[in-house]
């Protein structure tokens, strides 16, 4: 794996280094000026494309040489592959997710979503779509009732709104990495005040915190003194961490015991929470977490934890195969894998749920639903419990109608 990891950056790399666009663009470049001079002298056209075949001759020159090298790293890539996945899935072999394509075109669709690759993601709409109506055109055709849903399983409005929201997430990433510009982040968390505070975020906390560090370390030309930075960062403070003193007084403390220390920072015990290189990249994982959650997704692509752990367990099935195949013995276990895969913890979800009234494990029929208090029970506990009426929770005095119940998907 450590070979196909290698060639892969090799492959990536190339492509964000590639110059063929620029070659492109100087051919464009050159044909563009070449047809302004011809059109304000056209007695000047054979000078003119005479003095054109060099540049564009070089250009493409540059152009085949980029291709070369690139088809070059894709074969070495693909050798790669092939060296570690030598053998080929049977035909035979059930795909599960087959019949399932709305599941797959979701998958990707909110994965692309994720990535920032928004025109990547309406081209993979509109062909889905395209392919569906054919589809439909077909049945009509054939006078069959074909009833289908949307190519994405999304709702039409959703869709727009998630493509929206994610929009306005890179939006504040972007100035939050490239520009250290917190107040979009800011704004944001203090917009979705009331749903942060119910999941315990403290997202809002963060973002103030290091925007009192930036002040605080923001020296300025027109600064005389060496503490003008640390007094704006005060101010900032008396300003801004009104709201936050019951539950992060012994954080602001600390910040505001730096002040004192701010000639001699370094030497200081508070000079961890000045100079972490990693604040930034941990402010914007902590942002992109919260504002995931918020649309009920997971901080994470599903569809690229499922890749990367079909990738880590892809070799031991592979092996397992060619252990069965040379003792002629089968696989016959459906819904379990035979063999332990080692996932790394962040990859590893607990998918079990035990009801702790009826000590029963939930099912698909019978699945775990979280009350208004957030406490979790088994459907049919939920339905003895009720009776179709407003009831108590069995471990707390919160009373709630079974209506407000939601399903718990794990």
């Amino acid at each position: 794996m450590d070979n196909i990891q290698k060639e892969h950056e090799k492959v990536w790399n190339n492509s964000k280094l590639s110059r063929t666009t620029g070659h492109v663009d100087d051919i464009i470049r050159s044909l563009q000026r070449a047809r302004n001079a011809i059109a304000e002298d056209p007695t000047s056209r054979q000078i003119t494309l005479a003095k054109l075949q060099n540049p564009v001759k070089t250009s493409f020159d540059g152009i085949f040489s980029g291709l070369k090298d690139t088809h070059g790293l894709h074969n070495k890539y693909t050798r790669a592959l092939d060296k570690v996945f030598k053998d080929k899935v049977p035909s035979s072999e059930i795909d599960a997710l087959s019949t399932h394509p709305a599941l797959i075109n979701r998958a990707v669709y909110l994965h692309l979503l994720r990535e920032g690759l928004f025109e990547v993601a309406s081209t993979l709409h509109s062909e889905a779509l395209e392919r569906q109506q054919a589809q439909q055109e077909i049945a009509a055709h054939l006078e069959l009732d074909l009833s289908m849903e949307h190519p994405l399983g999304l709702d039409e409005n959703k869709e727009e709104s998630m493509q929206e929201q994610f929009s306005n997430m890179y939006h504040i990433l972007s100035e939050l990495k490239d520009h250290h510009n917190l107040q979009p982040a800011i704004d944001w968390a203090r917009s979705n005040a009331t749903a942060l505070e119910a999941r315990g975020s403290n997202l809002e906390f963060e973002l103030c915190r290091l925007q009192f560090v930036n002040l605080f370390l923001d020296r300025r030309e027109e600064d005389q003194y060496d503490f003008e930075a640390p007094i704006r960062a005060l101010q900032y403070a008396q300003r801004e961490f009104q709201s936050f003193r019951g539950r992060y007084l012994v954080e602001i403390q600390q910040l505001m015991g730096a002040i004192p220390f701010c000639s001699n920072l370094e030497e200081s015990p508070y000079s961890l929470r000045f100079n972490n290189s990693t604040t930034w990249d941990e402010v914007a994982t902590s942002f992109t977490r919260e504002f995931c959650s918020l649309l009920e997704l997971s901080a994470d692509s599903p569809l690229y934890i499922a890749a990367t752990a079909g990738a880590i367990a892809l070799p031991i099935l592979l092996k397992l195969q060619t252990i069965q195949k040379q003792k002629r013995t089968e696989w016959t276990s459906a819904n379990e894998l035979p063999v332990e895969t080692p996932l790394p913890p962040s990859y590893q979800f607990h998918s079990i749920f035990v009801c702790p009234v009826s000590k029963e494990q939930t099912t698909d029929l019978n699945p775990p639903m979280m009350l208004p208090c957030c406490h979790v029970i088994a459907q049919e506990s939920l339905q003895k419990l009720s009776k179709g009426a407003k009831f108590k929770c069995p471990y707390c005095p919160v009373e709630s109608h079974p209506k407000e119940a939601k399903i718990v998907i794990l």
